[in-house]
């Protein structure tokens, strides 16, 4: 994601880029071909709506000319409220726009050691052993990792549509892009027993594992406590039955993998329990009776740098600022905040080549929030750093009269977001560093009534 969207901006700019990528080469645990921006966990990305920190940064990348984001929104699926994709489409996107860029020269290769002159490290989620060890020797710092885990995709046709039912939740998106398993309490009950004391892969893998806390697997979610995955992944608010008014005890999600709707994702079902702990258990789901895995859930690891002792806000390392870092490696969690930091990225990158000084995106801007995050600037003394979604936490606080009501608290942050990000985006096309498809954003009247 990362070093796709770098080298994308890199090239619009008129900068030659090397972008290596060892796969097919050498593959990784968790990816299955060679095209760049796999999707390797889930195929969304999350909400639209600018009331959602997500929302907001999907849209600063569409002003600020972010090529993926483009290429995910060509490839989309319905999802309801949010964007997801067909992963196999907008891989293939991804690797067909690089193919097409003259000024990048993809080499099919893995990268040992740090390369002398101005570089960009994009490696989440997995870096390679060698590359890892390169990088602690050049930082100093001992490796952290964290566990992240993938949720089951199952085919369309093994789907028992007589028990399930269509509905998105509160009727979001066209009001029927979820398939909806609905469980009694007697089954809940059951499967939540069953899930604790299920068969999971090997324990030495993951001694000491630390997973990132919004993408936990089933079974520790399940061991918090008999109704945390009723009040997680399982909730049935929002989703009453059509056939009997009725809203179930706990429902089962699934969404669409891919445009011809061949394949459903299990919503919130990472886990690393063994294939065959899986395929019973997710068997007893009504719906689910027949259920043919297309691919079961598993966990890899993800290698990310202490940001905070280590990075600028530029995203450059303190003592050899000729390197940089982007995507998940940098403490950054999630598809649309690694194409985020790669689009900053070769975006300065781009300015210092070409001797412009191009400044940070704002700190009231979501593009900014991100930087200061991986750099340290959002966390007090002695905090454990760990790897972070954009949240409304990492805005600065809105000045004058406090608004009550959270929503308008959200939009109105929001709105000066992108107020504030048209004033950066003016700059780097005073530069000459075009911005494509650029447009002012235009207040919304309404809200500053409101």
């Amino acid at each position: 994601m990362a070093g796709s969207e770098a080298a994308l901006q890199l090239a619009a700019r008129g900068v030659a880029v090397r972008l290596c990528e060892m796969r097919p080469t050498q593959m990784t645990a968790a990816h299955h071909g060679g095209d760049l921006a796999e999707l390797v966990c889930s195929n969304s990305f999350r909400g639209a709506d600018l009331a959602n920190a997500a929302g907001l940064l999907k849209e600063e990348m569409r002003r600020a000319g972010g090529v993926l984001m483009r290429l995910a929104e060509a490839a989309a699926v319905p999802a309801g409220g949010a964007l997801a994709v067909d992963r196999e489409r907008f891989a293939a996107a991804v690797s067909a726009a690089v193919a097409a860029e003259p000024l990048i020269e993809r080499v099919d290769t893995e990268v040992r050691e740090l390369p002398a002159g101005p570089t960009l490290i994009a490696t989440g989620p997995l870096t390679s052993d060698a590359l890892a060890a390169a990088i602690v020797e050049a930082t100093g710092t001992g490796r952290l990792f964290f566990y992240d885990s993938i949720a089951p995709i199952i085919d369309s046709d093994s789907i028992n549509r007589d028990t399930v039912y269509a509905l998105s939740r509160y009727g979001k998106g066209e009001g029927n892009e979820y398939l909806n398993c609905p469980l009694t309490e007697a089954q809940y009950v059951d499967m939540v027993e069953r899930i604790c004391s299920a068969d999971l892969a090997s324990a030495h893998e993951f001694e000491d594992a630390k997973f990132f806390e919004a993408c936990l697997p089933i079974e520790v979610m399940a061991g918090r406590g008999l109704d945390t995955l009723r009040f997680g992944p399982m909730k049935p608010v929002g989703l009453p039955d059509p056939r009997t008014g009725e809203i179930p005890w706990a429902v089962v999600q699934l969404r669409m993998e891919n445009r011809e709707g061949t394949a459903w994702n299990m919503v919130g079902f990472q886990t690393r329990m063994k294939w065959g702990a899986q395929k019973e258990i997710f068997r007893s789901i009504p719906g689910l009776e027949d259920a043919e895995f297309l691919r079961f859930g598993s966990v890899h690891r993800n290698t990310f740098i202490h940001g905070p002792s280590l990075l600028t806000e530029r995203l450059q390392l303190r003592e050899t600022p000729d390197i940089r870092f982007a995507g998940q490696i940098t403490g950054v969690e999630g598809y649309i905040e690694s194409m985020a930091t790669g689009m900053i990225a070769g975006i300065l990158m781009a300015g210092e080549v070409t001797g412009l000084d191009v400044g940070v995106p704002p700190a009231e801007t979501a593009l900014g929030a991100l930087c200061r995050h991986v750099s340290g600037q959002l966390h007090a003394e002695g905090a454990e750093y760990q790897p972070s979604n954009v949240n409304w936490g990492m805005f600065p606080r809105m000045s004058g009269r406090k608004i009550r009501r959270r929503r308008m608290r959200r939009l109105a942050t929001a709105e000066r977001a992108l107020t504030t990000l048209d004033e950066w985006l003016e700059g780097l096309d005073g530069l000459g560093m075009r911005v494509p498809g650029f447009r002012k954003h235009e207040p919304d009247d309404g809200l500053r009534d409101e």
